[in-house]
C-alpha cells in the first residue's frame, strides 16, 4: 500500500465505523474522572477516577493493539471491546515496553552513577561550561538510546499484534529485520507525513479546550481517541506492507 492510500485509508477509519466510535470514547470518559472529581472537590468521584484510571490503564492499550492488528490484516473494522482480551494484550503491551525501555533506563542509571559526582564537582568549583558540557553530551547520548528503542518497540508493537506471540515481539533481530523490510526511507516518510497531520489535527482540535467546562471533557474523550485510533491503524496498515510476506 503506497504512502497516500495508508494515510487517506488511515484518516477514514475512526469515521468508518461510526457506531463502535462511542465505545472508545467511553474508555476516555475513565481519565476525565480524575480530574472532575478534583474539580468538584468530591473525594467519592475522586477515588472513583483513580479506580476508573487503573481500568483504562488495563483496557485501553490492549484495545489499541487490536487495531494494529486489524491494521496488519488490512481490515477496516473497528475491535469489538472483550474485558478479558483486552486486559490480557494491554499487560503484554506493557510487558513489552518495560523489556524495551531496560536498555535506556539502565542507560540513564550508569549515566547518573559515574557523572553525577562528576557533575556536582563542576559546579562546586563553577566550572559551568565543562558542567554543561558533561550534561549535554550524556542527555543527548541517553535520548538517542531512547529514541532508538521507542523505534524498536513500534514495530515490536506492531509484530505483536499480527503474530499474537510476545516471543516475536521481543525478538529485536526480527523486528530489525521487519524495519528494514519497511524500508527506513519509507518508514521515516510516513512518520513525518503522520506526525505534520495528527499534530495539525491536534493543534485546531485544541481550541475546543476554551470551551467552559466541557471543552476538555469533549477533547480528552472524542479527540485524543480519534487521534490514536487513526495512529495504531497506521501502523497496522504500514506493517500490512511486509506482513504478506509471512
Amino acid at each position: 500500500m503506497d504512502l497516500s492510500k495508508l494515510v487517506m485509508n488511515s484518516f477514514k477509519y475512526p469515521f468508518r465505523n461510526i457506531k463502535k466510535l462511542p465505545i472508545l470514547c467511553l474508555l476516555f470518559v475513565f481519565i476525565a474522572i480524575i480530574p472532575i472529581g478534583l474539580i468538584a472537590n468530591n473525594n467519592y468521584v475522586t477515588a472513583i477516577g483513580v479506580i476508573a484510571f487503573f481500568l483504562f490503564i488495563l483496557t485501553v492499550p490492549g484495545y489499541f493493539l487490536s487495531m494494529v492488528k486489524l491494521g496488519s490484516n488490512q481490515s477496516s473494522m473497528l475491535p469489538s471491546f472483550n474485558l478479558v482480551n483486552n486486559i490480557y494484550d494491554s499487560i503484554r503491551v506493557l510487558f513489552l515496553r518495560i523489556v524495551y525501555m531496560i536498555v535506556p533506563t539502565t542507560l540513564l542509571l550508569i549515566a547518573l552513577f559515574v557523572f553525577g559526582p562528576a557533575t556536582r564537582n563542576l559546579i562546586n568549583n563553577l566550572r559551568i561550561i565543562e558542567f554543561l558540557a558533561t550534561v549535554g553530551f550524556v542527555f543527548v547520548l541517553i535520548l538517542i538510546v531512547y529514541f532508538i528503542f521507542e523505534f524498536l518497540l513500534f514495530f515490536a508493537k506492531a509484530r505483536l499484534a499480527y503474530f499474537n506471540s510476545l516471543s516475536e515481539a521481543l525478538n529485536i533481530k526480527k523486528v530489525i529485520r521487519d524495519i528494514k523490510n519497511i524500508g527506513i526511507v519509507n518508514i521515516i516518510k510516513w512518520l513525518i507525513v503522520m506526525a505534520i497531520l495528527l499534530n495539525a489535527i491536534t493543534f485546531i482540535s485544541s481550541f475546543v479546550m476554551s470551551i467552559p467546562y466541557v471543552g476538555f471533557l469533549i477533547y480528552g474523550c472524542i479527540v485524543i481517541p480519534i487521534i490514536e485510533s487513526i495512529a495504531n491503524y497506521s501502523l497496522g496498515l504500514l506493517y500490512s506492507n511486509i506482513a504478506k510476506n509471512y
